[in-house]
């Protein structure tokens, strides 16, 4: 027998942001788009294997480890599912003088709650951000926090989805115009992953190989770069001095535990 309750818990990596919702309608102005995302093509695969399958998605963009252990962990402990993913910290490894040592003891005191309730937990590290502008400067960063998550899913019994190794996400084909927000294709490849990681049946391509492609010279790479820091990066550094977040406000897409019916497309 499969999985009969899922629950989904972490930031804009989780709620999907970067993978459209299929035949969705253009929102309206002030209209929040929702995105589809690894995790409810994750919930669609077990749905398929089991029919009563019951999944929340609590993830809200933006959320930091602490806001993610206040408002959603207990949530999750609440609804005593049977499977629990738990993704957090790609939002505070970004912001100067984050510590991952600290962060990790917040993580590893959330995953201790939510193995308590019974349920199979699966965490992740992040990806490699040596291809990445601005980040690649805080690599040592990132890498201190996923190596304690390991330590973690160690720990306490949990899967772990080593999006670090995967190579496929290392191709910017894989990721949406931000370079923060996997696209469709990323999406995909990391659902393929958890799903392998739970031992279950589903696409086996999370080990994709890109065909090459042309070389981009150092000047449009470099122009690449510049409209990156323009479009995407100033933006969010903006919202840092202002103290805002792209999530202020914003409710789960999916806050019960309810039946999803299984995507075809």
């Amino acid at each position: 027998m499969g999985y009969r309750s899922y629950v989904a818990v972490g930031d804009s990596f989780t709620e999907g942001l970067g993978d459209p919702l299929p035949d969705a309608p253009p929102p309206a102005p002030g209209e929040v788009v929702r995105y589809r995302g690894w995790a409810d093509r994750v919930a669609e695969r077990l749905a398929s294997v089991e029919p009563e399958l019951r999944y929340a998605n609590l993830a809200v963009r933006g959320k930091l480890i602490d806001q993610i252990v206040a408002d959603q962990v207990p949530l999750a402990v609440e609804m005593k599912p049977d499977l629990i993913s738990f993704c957090a910290g790609g939002n505070d490894l970004i912001r100067p003088g984050s510590d991952p040592d600290r962060m990790a003891k917040k993580v590893a005191a959330a995953v201790r709650d939510l193995r308590a309730t019974g349920a199979d937990v699966v965490l992740f590290t992040g990806t490699d951000p040596r291809d990445t502008p601005i980040m690649r400067r805080v690599r040592g960063r990132f890498a201190i926090f996923y190596l304690h998550v390991r330590s973690i899913a160690d720990l306490y019994g949990c899967h772990l989805v080593d999006m670090w190794s995967m190579q496929g996400l290392r191709d910017w084909r894989a990721w949406s115009g931000d370079r923060l927000h996997m696209n469709e294709e990323g999406h995909r490849l990391v659902a393929a992953r958890v799903l392998h990681v739970l031992g279950l049946p589903g696409e086996d391509d999370w080990r994709k190989t890109w065909p090459s492609r042309e070389a981009v010279g150092p000047r449009a790479k470099r122009q690449e770069d510049v409209q990156w820091l323009r479009e995407h990066f100033g933006p969010w550094i903006g919202r840092r001095l202002r103290g805002t977040s792209s999530g202020d406000g914003l409710a789960p897409k999916r806050p019960d535990l309810s039946p999803l019916p299984p995507f075809t497309t």
